[in-house]
């Protein structure tokens, strides 16, 4: 795609891809062929550039939908925390652990949950203190 020629001091050249060809697995696939178009028209007039059929699209890293009914295990974990709050030492055992390393989505979520967890440990200890005195 934005492949270029770059020529050194000494006459030797060499091919050099732009930043956004390095990461094109984590570009979303309309940005994919937006690009691939882009290039063809600047280029010249003249030349084709060769679009994928819809058939054939390869999806991104973040294409597919979360997990827990698409809302990620954090949210999912906060929501369904008011009724059992053993889910946030959950969600806050995996914000700890870097659950949302293998999807950065999940880290609003498990932060969320690492909060509430920690409001509700402040409210089950004051009610414990004020209870005994």
């Amino acid at each position: 795609m934005g492949e270029t020629v770059k020529v050194r001091g000494d006459g030797s050249a060499e091919l050099v891809k732009s930043m956004a060809d390095k990461h094109v697995g984590l570009v979303r696939p309309a940005a994919k062929y937006y690009s691939a178009i882009k290039d063809a028209m600047v280029s010249g007039k003249g030349r084709y550039t060769l679009v994928k059929d819809v058939d054939e699209v390869e999806n991104g890293v973040y294409d597919k939908p979360l997990p827990c009914f698409g809302c990620g295990v954090g949210w999912f974990s906060f929501l369904l925390g008011f009724v059992l709050p053993f889910l946030w030492y959950y969600a806050t055992f995996l914000y700890f652990g870097n659950y949302y390393r293998k999807d950065p989505r999940e880290r609003a979520g498990l932060a969320a949950s690492a909060i509430a967890a920690m409001g509700f440990s402040l409210m089950l200890l004051v009610i414990v203190v004020f209870r005994w005195f």
